[in-house]
């Protein structure tokens, strides 16, 4: 629970998912400069920590269909210019994901720019995303590349049963289970979902995986001003990637009204 303090400095933290822009040779690419898209992100960061926002992270969302596990240098040299451009201009705690599941790709940016932490997929077990199957846990490999590339100080945020993905595969471990691998292979916090992008996470889900972890338990999706307070009753961390977005829609531009809204509901949730 301590990591919510130690990384954002409160302990319940509000941290916005700023989609980056599809990156080189992606499908949705559309050419325009990796200068463009870092301002982009640099204004949609800024936006979010001048209202009150604790942190952010970058993701490569646009850059669908992923590919598995792993992706090109031109994304990774993509992602840490826009992440390197964030963290100068911005200043607050900084994550970084690289879709889908690249999450060695991720850390290798976070090391490089200086982040905070990363937010990694398949982190244990194997379960069939909707870009394939993560046929084999990540933890043993991915903490062992951090030690070798000497990043032990960027934290990993693992996801549980994630969002976007079938869990037939281990429908016999219930997600208390999970979450508790998760912390035993030594992630630093674990993150809870609902089933999709902007889906509600379940409140029980959340309380369930707090009672069964001593570390952080983090919220990663369909965070809104309505459910907010009661989320955290039992999370350390609210990522927001949707609904401050125009109509709730993550491909949409920032709406000032709306990120004013959540964080004002955010502060009485505190309370």
């Amino acid at each position: 629970m301590a990591l919510a303090k130690d990384v954002f400095g409160v302990s319940k933290a509000l941290v916005g998912m700023v989609h980056v822009q599809a990156m080189p040779g992606t499908p949705r690419n559309d050419g325009s400069s990796l200068g463009s898209t870092a301002e982009r992100a640099v204004r949609e960061a800024s936006l979010l920590v001048e209202a009150g926002f604790d942190g952010v992270i970058l993701e490569n969302m646009h850059d669908v269909p992923y590919m598995r596990r792993e992706v090109g240098p031109e994304v990774v040299a993509g992602m840490t210019l826009v992440a390197e451009r964030v963290k100068r201009e911005v200043g607050k705690p900084l994550g970084i994901q690289v879709l889908a599941g690249a999450n060695r790709a991720a850390l290798a940016v976070a090391h490089a720019v200086g982040a905070e932490f990363i937010r990694a997929e398949g982190f244990v077990y194997a379960s069939v995303a909707d870009e394939g199957l993560l046929d084999e846990a990540d933890a043993g490999g991915l903490l062992r590349y951090r030690k070798a590339i000497g990043a032990e100080r960027v934290k990993i945020l693992a996801d549980v049963k994630k969002k976007h993905s079938a869990h037939a595969i281990t429908g016999d471990i219930d997600l208390a289970e999970f979450a508790r691998a998760a912390e035993f292979f030594l992630a630093d916090g674990v993150i809870v979902t609902g089933s999709a992008t902007a889906r509600p996470t379940s409140v029980e889900d959340v309380r369930v995986v707090r009672t069964a972890v001593k570390g952080a338990v983090a919220v990663g999706s369909g965070v809104t001003p309505e459910n907010a307070r009661e989320l955290l009753e039992y999370a350390d961390a609210l990522i927001v990637g949707s609904w401050y977005k125009k109509r709730g829609d993550w491909q949409n531009d920032p709406d000032p009204q709306r990120v004013t809204d959540l964080v004002k509901a955010v502060e009485r949730g505190r309370l």
